[in-house]
């Protein structure tokens, strides 16, 4: 149950969020449908390919497709006015997603017995991996390159997992919140993670 439901949030929060992307860019119908369905199960894509699953595997969810589906035409549809408030939501998407799918990746891990270094491994590569798809596609810099701090939510969650510190339905739930909201914050109070400039002489 804890699976499809944050397979769920997961799904419409990447969906929603490749679709704004779109059409921020001025894609067109079609445009708008890739970038959402791509945002919503590339991450799941990436995953499966580093652990040994077949991709095909994506294609039994036909659920899934059709909430991506409608959440994008959802989207799409919306009234232009309050599409104008994207900049101050779509952070808030983004996180949500980043959260769900992060927990979802590393319980798929889990359940296939992997080692704790592919669990972290599965919690990034499904969190961040369908945002890294959709900012390329969308000709962006992807978020998780920069110095914000996005990956690292990822990776305490899959530590958290992979632990066993967080495995019943409540623990994973509350898991979900904490991480959506650092992900909240760091983008909120711009914490961020060192970087090094290098300067060619």
């Amino acid at each position: 149950m804890t699976w499809d439901v944050l397979s769920m949030i997961g799904t419409i929060a990447f969906a929603v969020s490749g679709a704004i992307v779109a059409m921020e860019e001025e894609y067109d119908i079609f445009g708008v449908y890739i970038l959402g369905i791509v945002t919503a199960f590339g991450g799941g894509a990436i995953r499966n390919l580093l652990i040994g699953v077949p991709v095909s595997a994506l294609w039994d969810q036909g659920l899934f497709f059709q909430i991506a589906l409608l959440s994008i035409t959802a989207v799409f549809l919306f009234p232009s006015n309050l599409l104008k408030h994207w900049q101050k939501w779509g952070n808030l998407f983004d996180a949500i997603g980043l959260s769900a799918f992060a927990i979802q990746g590393a319980i798929y891990a889990v359940n296939m017995d992997r080692p704790l270094s592919a669990v972290i491994v599965a919690a990034v590569l499904t969190g961040i991996g369908g945002g890294i798809i959709r900012d390329l596609l969308a000709g962006r810099k992807p978020i998780v390159l920069r110095a914000e701090i996005y990956a690292l939510w990822a990776i305490i969650t899959g530590l958290f997992i992979g632990l066993g510190i967080a495995t019943h339905p409540l623990e994973l739930y509350t898991l979900f919140v904490i991480v959506t909201v650092l992900r909240v914050l760091s983008y909120t109070f711009d914490w961020k993670l060192p970087i090094r400039k290098f300067e060619a002489n």
